[in-house]
């Protein structure tokens, strides 16, 4: 298992021999050329905002412009992450099969990355000569957008290849002709027994269960799902594999994702995010269950804007503005994101004071002074928290009030993060500005990319017509037993589902599902929007196979079996504030009310 959000620094292709060098030239290459594009990206959009807003004279090329720079980074970011093999993934599965299996079953796990990447870069040249002569809407030449994919997929199936190659001699070339052989197979039986062909929508779920158990990374778990479905369907042209992966994430909104996050990690470097625990740790430290009081207030201002689930701690932070999922879902599903901000703010603050009961009940008392060597000034403490906090106001206010877009907001969020911050503090320098430009390229290549294969997979189902007969079964559901059921079923379904996905790939698969029959059903989308999102966290952390779980024990050093039961009754105290929250709608719907967004 990895994590997109760990030390960029890491030294890749150990094994790579004299070709290492050349090698980690590209990567490094690519992860300036991330970062900067990341950079330029958040310069065109906040320029463009105060055109639009300040000057009154709109740049209309500025959003393709944004959305273009968008797929480089992701692109380059996604194959930057490959290079150093840090992509999301879960391994609990396979740690249940032999142990004398886990070399064949790892090394068919980077076969797997090889062949979707070079699938990506075959197709992704067909899609670039197709486009040679189209433009967009403003004339631009369309294949600005297409050129990224061909780079950043023949890098990522160089990089797969080498990974791949650097594997036991014997384990390499097994698994590698077991795997072409077995495709071979599959190609001649359908072939030569077309009456008997393997049909592609189990050959989809196949590949989806098969990638899962496996521990092959999420993003190529669904893209190698959808790559066997779009070979073996005949009739459907293999450059739109393409043209689904590009087009699922090559949308304006979807830009406020890499910007909060950028605004999430400038919060935690410039000093805003340590004087706020310092603050809340010498304020509650002495209270009994301090310590879980200050996590639990931490993770509901920080983890929402992480950019992943992997980096949250607990499932109320997740639905605190600027929540990235809520982003993804109000896109895939058509809700207002500024509504879904505020429709979140009430049920979080529910399960926060739920879950502060549980830490004060089953808490002990600890001496904050022990954490400090030197104590900051209590002025310093305040006035640090300020300017967090107006951020945070400035954010919902922005969205909330229409003036702005997410997108542009987020924009915004990043320089003041960067210009308030930086002057309030004085801690960021130019090595960390630009660590920090890296790492974002890579967190949000990484998290964008999983948004763009999970996309694949979602045309795939609908092909298939998957979501009509999904809505007739609930629908009958729900008009037989009532809408509230209908919602507590795609709870625990986004529950199950969150447990073995990241959130993004499963808002984007079930989002455009659900959410139509909900509002046929008379559930009203802010309503459904928030408890599934809480719901996809909660089922992160569930044990046992939980992703969430499995990466926060990963990043603290910690047991699983030494967490996950003291952990079981906050989890049990979070499924029972949900189903609260699921069959009273006005913990939802109150606010947003109030603010004329319900």
């Amino acid at each position: 298992m990895t994590s997109p959000s760990a030390d960029v620094q890491r030294v890749p292709f150990r094994n790579a021999g004299r070709a290492a060098g050349a090698l980690t030239l590209v990567l490094h290459t690519l992860e300036y050329l991330s970062g900067l594009i990341l950079a330029l990206d958040v310069l065109v959009v906040f320029v463009a905002v105060i055109y639009r807003y300040f000057l009154h004279d709109p740049v209309d090329w500025a959003e393709e412009i944004a959305r273009a720079l968008m797929v480089m980074q992701v692109f380059f970011g996604a194959a930057t992450v490959l290079g150093r093999e840090r992509h999301v993934g879960i391994d609990t599965l396979r740690g249940l099969l032999p142990g004398r299996w886990a070399p064949t079953l790892i090394q068919l796990c980077y076969w797997i990355i090889v062949g979707v990447s070079l699938a990506l870069f075959i197709t992704s040249c067909g899609l670039f000569a197709d486009s040679r002569g189209q433009t967009t809407s403003f004339g631009l030449p369309h294949i600005i957008f297409v050129l990224p994919v061909v780079i950043g997929s023949f890098v990522m199936t160089l990089f797969g290849i080498v990974n791949a190659l650097a594997g036991p001699s014997r384990t390499v070339w097994k698994t590698l002709a077991g795997v072409v052989a077995l495709s071979l197979m599959i190609w001649a039986w359908n072939a030569m027994l077309p009456a008997y062909a393997i049909k592609p929508w189990f050959l989809l779920f196949a590949g989806f269960f098969l990638g899962l158990i496996l521990g092959v990374p999420i993003a190529f778990v669904l893209a190698f799902s959808s790559l066997l479905f779009f070979l073996s369907d005949p009739s459907l042209p293999m450059l739109v594999y393409a043209q689904t992966i590009l087009s699922g994430m090559d949308h304006f909104v979807l830009l406020a994702i890499p910007f909060f996050v950028l605004a999430g990690l400038v919060m935690e470097v410039n000093g805003m995010s340590s004087r706020l625990i310092e603050l809340l740790l010498r304020a509650f430290g002495r209270l009994r269950g301090g310590l879980n009081l200050i996590m639990i207030t931490a993770t509901a201002f920080f983890s929402g804007i992480s950019g992943s689930k992997l980096a949250d701690i607990a499932a109320v932070g997740g639905i605190i503005p600027p929540c990235v999922n809520m982003i993804i879902l109000g896109f895939v599903a058509n809700i207002s994101i500024g509504g879904l901000f505020m429709a979140g703010l009430v049920p979080a603050g529910v399960l926060a004071l739920a879950l502060a009961a549980v830490a004060v009940y089953f808490g002990k008392r600890i001496n904050p002074d022990d954490a400090f060597d030197v104590r900051t000034p209590m002025i310093k403490l305040l006035g640090g928290a300020l300017v967090g906090l107006v951020m945070i106001l400035m954010i919902g206010k922005g969205v909330t009030s229409g003036v702005a877009t997410s997108t542009e907001v987020s924009a915004f969020a990043v320089i003041y993060a960067f210009v308030v911050g930086g002057l309030a503090f004085r801690e960021l320098t130019w090595k960390s500005v630009v660590k920090l430009f890296l790492q974002s390229g890579s967190i949000t290549g990484s998290i964008l990319f999983i948004v763009a294969a999970a996309s694949s997979v979602s045309y795939a189902l609908t092909i298939l017509q998957i979501p009509q007969y999904l809505s007739s079964a609930l629908i009958a559901l729900g008009h037989q037993f009532g809408s509230n059921i209908f919602v507590a079923v795609s709870v625990l379904l986004m529950i199950m589902f969150g447990a073995i996905l990241e959130g993004a790939p499963a808002l984007i698969i079930f989002g455009p599902l659900l959410a139509p029959i909900a509002l046929k059903l008379g559930v009203h989308p802010l309503h459904f929007g928030t408890v599934v999102v809480i719901a996809m966290g909660l089922g992160l952390f569930s044990p046992p196979i939980g992703l969430g779980l499995f990466a926060t024990c990963a990043i603290t050093g910690t047991k699983l079996e030494n967490v996950w039961r003291p952990m079981m009754k906050y989890l049990a105290v979070l499924f029972v504030v949900l189903m609260v929250l699921v069959f009273v709608p006005a913990f939802s719907l109150w606010l947003p009310a109030r603010l004329g967004l319900a």
